[in-house]
């Protein structure tokens, strides 16, 4: 398409055409500005966008780390704790005579204890404790007016609990 050039007749026309270029250049020379304005305003927003991205990746690569360290860390620190009875069972097993063995066996058994207590893991399911199904598992039921209610009058097997988390339920024998 072809543009057409108006030549102004007056010099009054041409003034107004002068000054209409002027305004329009002007308003050229404004809007490219703003353009540039803009161009910078967005490369630097998506700048701050990458390098929080960046940021956060990083972060969460440190977090996994750091929480892999915390288990391992926690894991080895429990098998250091529980290596004592370790030694005591081999030392028991080079003994012959029974009463020994009966003796290190209690030993053994007295050091897990105390292992436990230093790591704050509970013992629990005794007989005579009241039977709770959120921490109890009764695999046995019996009647008998000797007993109360609920009553657990024989431990298959010990319960064991560290802070909320149940370890182990108890298996128990409960009457009535």
């Amino acid at each position: 398409m072809e543009e057409s050039i108006k030549i102004p007749e007056t010099a009054e026309e041409a003034v107004n055409q002068e000054k209409k270029d002027k305004k329009a250049s002007k308003n050229d020379k404004k809007l490219l500005a703003e353009i540039e304005e803009l161009k910078a305003k967005v490369a630097e927003t998506e700048d701050k966008y990458l390098r929080m991205a960046a940021e956060y990746d990083n972060f969460r690569r440190r977090s996994r780390e750091e929480k892999d360290a915390i288990y391992e860390t926690a894991l080895a620190d429990t098998v250091k704790e529980l290596l004592p009875i370790i030694d005591n069972l081999d030392r028991a097993a080079g003994f012959t005579e029974g009463d020994k063995i009966l003796e290190g066996l209690v030993l053994i058994a007295k050091t897990a204890s105390s292992i436990f207590e230093k790591l704050g893991v509970e013992e629990y399911g005794k007989v005579g404790e009241t039977f709770d199904p959120n921490i109890h598992n009764a695999v046995f039921h019996i009647d008998d007016d000797a007993y109360g209610e609920g009553e657990i009058v024989e431990v298959f097997q010990k319960g064991y609990k560290k802070g909320k988390h149940i370890v182990r339920f108890a298996m128990v024998k409960t009457a009535n």
